[in-house]
């Protein structure tokens, strides 16, 4: 499966931890073309698509996010709570957001700029196209 669950590069210092994500490297092997937040409370469900191009880096700023990858084949459930882990999803794979706590911010950072185009939105398509793809 298309997924890597990354460590992110972190410096300590007596006043803070400073967190980096660059891109084209291990820790994002793309270039960013863009990065959007998405605060949620518990209970809220987000996601439940797929992308054609796209790969994102998924990484929880705070709280608490279960992230579910599909491939069409099996299914893995990734827990996501700290700022030193990012969640690579690479194009072609169905994933959906459980937001686990109150006020979590789950921070995406993109390949590609939105494009309505590049989203596969129904599982049963999202199926079909997998195994035409076979």
């Amino acid at each position: 499966m298309n997924i890597q669950l990354i460590e992110l590069n972190k410096i300590s210092e007596n006043n803070g931890v400073l967190t980096i994500t660059e891109e084209n490297t291990t820790n994002c092997p793309f270039k960013i073309s863009r990065v959007f937040h998405v605060h949620a409370n518990t209970g809220s469900q987000r996601g439940k698509h797929a992308h054609k191009e796209c790969s994102q880096l998924l990484i929880c700023n705070n709280g608490k996010v279960e992230v579910e990858c599909n491939n069409g084949i099996e299914v893995k459930t990734y827990i996501l709570d700290s700022l030193n882990y990012g969640l690579l999803i690479q194009p072609m794979i169905w994933s959906t957001q459980n937001y686990l706590i109150d006020n979590t911010i789950l921070t995406v950072i993109c390949s590609h700029l939105y494009k309505e185009e590049d989203y596969i939105r129904d599982y049963s398509e999202y199926l079909n196209i997998i195994k035409k793809n076979k």
